[in-house]
């Protein structure tokens, strides 16, 4: 044991030590978990859309999964693992598929089982690139050697090269003008409705996307033999190939089957239900459970070092110093508020790639000791207060824009970011992963909660119902499953976790 120490110090990469925990964990509870976190949280997406509404899926799930299988891990590297999932579970934002889910469900199609086949192949492709870029680097994070930060940089520019180029191999090429469309395409085509002359393609970018997880995964998974990063990221493509196939499944039934809802029960439920959002919802349940069954089935392989073991000595190339982290996340904030807020359609249309955008905030979470609890907490949710300032406060000539700014934009900022703040100091203690990250998850569960509630218009089920109503109830549920999870680490005595922590870091 002391040759293996003396090795871990000497290449700071590699973590001091496997987090061992000897205690049984419910695996029910977890994949119930990870289920509930990824079906609210992608049925939140959907008012948000995009990279960052995507990102609160990623956070979410992952802050779950760290509290429920980590739970000793030292606090710093298990908050580096969340943010680099909740990083990347925002890349697959740059993929367009409303017409790919159109494929399957439009009038013109209706009764097309060979469109609707191409649309469900075409949502596999897309959900399983989506999720399995999120796994890649959870597992990443959670495994056991630490990407530094120019490491990161290196291969953050890396995926962006291979990226434009998967898109020119595969996605092009691309002139509706003159119906020429690539050899692979998954949106609206001529080939399905030949007769419709309004019909308006949209670039697709999946096969930059393929291009770049083959590219990360081959890099982090084979060449530097990061064995959870490459078994997290295949169960990542599972989940998310099977999640948004099953969840449009239930829309197209809908649109394909219309005289089920003409009367009787299935009628009156029919008023009541978005369907978009329930196949959203099912989406996030599905890919959620998968990703956390993975997690459960490869918890052998957690490479986090546990609470209160030396940290490695520090290394230019692997951390950054204070100066260089604010810098790049200052820098990312600027652009990401440029992006979100200002129309500029030239610098929209580089900083709207998720891939490009997840540069500066890859290098700075790899590198940085404050940027993962910045990241997790305030700047991911940083556009999405101000989305919905702009939704309820914005567009309604009769709000108060006081209140609204204070209740959806500046209260839930300081707050996640005061705890952000307190999180950085406990960083340096004994504190385990479990106490501490459980109040995170309590915090943005809450939060994401009832900002989407506020833009639902607060369906409350005693009042007459809407289309938003079942959403919500369900995301009731899944709140309350969340919650009860992030009080669990809470509700024990911090006596004996730091017992455990110090004991299972002294083992020989």
């Amino acid at each position: 044991m002391t040759e293996q120490r003396s090795k871990a110090a000497a290449d700071p990469l590699s973590s001091p030590q496997t987090v061992i925990d000897p205690a049984p964990r419910a695996t029910w509870l977890t994949v119930l978990a990870a289920t509930a976190a990824g079906g609210m949280a992608w049925g939140i997406r959907g008012q948000y859309g995009h990279e960052t509404g995507a990102m609160i899926a990623g956070l979410l799930v992952s802050l779950v999964l760290v509290v429920r299988l980590a739970p000793r891990a030292a606090l710093l590297p298990a908050a580096r693992a969340v943010a680099l999932c909740t990083i990347a579970m925002g890349f697959g934002g740059s993929m367009t598929y409303g017409q790919t889910i159109g494929l399957t469900q439009n009038a013109p199609v209706i009764g097309n089982a060979s469109a609707a086949a191409w649309g469900m192949l075409g949502l596999a492709v897309k959900g399983g690139l989506w999720i399995g870029f999120a796994g890649l680097f959870l597992g990443t994070g959670l495994g056991r050697r630490r990407v530094g930060w120019l490491e990161m940089l290196c291969l953050a520019v890396a995926l962006v090269g291979l990226f434009f180029l998967g898109v020119w191999l595969f996605n092009t090429p691309f002139d509706p003008a003159g119906r020429q469309l690539p050899a692979v395409y998954f949106s609206a085509d001529w080939h399905w409705e030949p007769d419709n002359e309004s019909l308006k393609p949209r670039p697709e970018v999946w096969g930059g996307m393929l291009l770049a997880l083959v590219g990360g995964w081959t890099w982090l998974g084979l060449v530097r033999g990061e064995p959870l990063a490459r078994s997290l990221a295949l169960w990542g493509v599972l989940g998310g190939a099977l999640g948004f196939p099953l969840g449009q499944s239930l829309q197209a039934s809908h649109a394909w089957n219309r005289e089920w809802f003409a009367a009787g029960p299935f009628a009156t439920l029919d008023g009541f239900m978005n369907w978009w959002n329930w196949m959203e919802t099912t989406f996030g349940a599905v890919m959620g459970s998968v990703l956390g069954l993975g997690l459960v089935r490869n918890q052998h392989l957690l490479g986090l070092p546990p609470a209160g073991s030396p940290p490695p000595p520090r290394a230019p190339r692997i951390d950054l110093a204070p100066p260089a982290e604010v810098l790049l996340l200052s820098a990312h904030v600027i652009l990401l508020v440029l992006c979100e807020m200002v129309e500029r359609p030239p610098f929209n249309e580089i900083y709207d790639h998720g891939l490009v955008a997840g540069i500066l905030p890859l290098v700075a979470v790899a590198g940085g000791a404050w940027s993962p609890f910045l990241m997790m907490l305030p700047i991911t949710l940083l556009p999405i207060a101000a989305k919905t300032i702009t939704m309820l406060v914005g567009s309604d000539p009769g709000s108060q824009p006081l209140l609204g700014w204070s209740v959806y934009g500046v209260v839930p900022m300081l707050l996640a970011t005061a705890l952000a703040v307190w999180l950085i100091g406990r960083s340096r203690t004994q504190t385990s992963s479990a106490r501490a990250l459980a109040l995170p998850l309590l915090l943005t569960t809450l939060t994401y909660f009832l900002l989407n509630l506020a833009v639902f218009h607060f369906p409350w089920p005693w009042l007459p119902w809407t289309g938003r109503t079942p959403n919500a109830l369900a995301f009731t549920i899944a709140a309350a499953v969340l919650l009860v999870v992030a009080l669990m680490p809470l509700a024990q005595r911090p006596a004996a976790r730091l017992l455990d922590s110090t004991a299972s870091a002294g083992q020989d």
